[in-house]
C-alpha cells in the first residue's frame, strides 16, 4: 500500500501543477495496477494456524478409565460380531488433497484476473472519452492570459521546438502577442516576426497548436 499512497500523491501533484491530461493519465494507469496486484496478493494469501503446544501436550495425555467386566450374552455377542464386520465396507470420505486445493486457487485467480481486466478495459473506454471531451473543450474555450494558458509540457515543448531553446525569445514573444488588441495584429506580427523570419512550417502540428492558442486568446 505504500507504493499506492505514493502514486497518488503524485497524481494530486500533478493535478496542482496543471500539467496535461496525458500525464495524468499515466499515473492513473499505475495506480490502477498497483491496486490490482494488492488486490490480487490479499485475495489469494494463505492463513497458518498454529496451536499452542500446551494444548497439544494436554491432547496427547492418556486417560485412564476403570474396566468394567460385563456379561454379554451369546446372541449379543453375535449382533456384535457384525456390526463390527460391518465396518470392513464402509465408504471412506474423500478428503481434498493439496493438488485439489492448488487447482481450485488458481482457477480463482483466473477469475480474479479475467474480472479485473475486463473492469480495466472498461475503466481505460471511459479515460479516453474524458480525455476527449476535456480536449475538445480546452480548444474551445477562450483564455485570458496566454502565459496562463500554456501548460508546463506545451512551454518545453514550444521553446524547444518553435523557439530554438532560446526561454527569453519565447517570454518576450508571449508577452508581444497578449499586448495586441484583436487576433488580426497578433496573426502579422507572428506571420513576420515567427512564421518567417524564425522559418515555422505552418503545417507543422506545433505551429497548429501555438496559433491555435493565440486565437482563443483573442476569442
Amino acid at each position: 500500500m505504500e507504493r499506492v499512497g505514493t502514486l497518488i500523491d503524485k497524481l494530486k501533484k500533478q493535478f496542482d501543477e496543471q500539467q496535461n491530461t496525458a500525464s495524468l493519465l499515466g499515473t492513473v494507469q499505475l495506480l490502477l495496477v498497483e491496486l490490482q496486484d494488492t488486490q490480487i496478493s490479499q485475495n489469494t494469501g494463505k492463513v497458518s494456524i498454529t496451536m499452542p503446544s500446551a494444548i497439544i501436550a494436554k491432547s496427547e495425555q492418556k486417560i485412564e478409565l476403570p474396566v468394567v467386566t460385563e456379561v454379554v450374552a451369546p446372541e449379543k455377542i453375535a449382533v456384535k460380531k457384525e456390526e463390527k464386520l460391518g465396518w470392513l465396507f464402509d465408504p471412506v470420505t474423500t478428503v481434498p488433497t493439496l493438488a485439489h486445493q492448488d487447482i481450485q486457487e488458481a482457477k480463482e485467480v483466473i477469475e480474479i484476473n479475467e474480472k479485473l481486466l475486463t473492469e480495466n478495459h472498461d475503466l481505460n473506454d471511459i479515460l479516453k472519452e474524458n480525455k476527449t471531451e476535456v480536449a475538445s473543450f480546452l480548444q474551445a474555450s477562450p483564455v485570458k492570459d496566454l502565459k496562463k494558458a500554456i501548460g508546463i509540457n506545451d512551454r518545453y515543448l514550444f521553446i524547444n521546438e518553435l523557439f530554438r531553446g532560446d526561454e527569453d525569445m519565447y517570454e518576450r514573444s508571449i508577452k508581444t502577442i497578449n499586448g495586441f488588441s484583436i487576433y488580426a495584429e497578433a496573426e502579422y506580427w507572428i506571420q513576420r516576426e515567427l512564421i518567417v523570419k524564425i522559418g515555422w512550417n505552418e503545417n507543422a502540428e506545433n505551429v497548429q497548436a501555438f496559433i491555435q492558442l493565440v486565437k482563443r486568446r483573442f476569442s
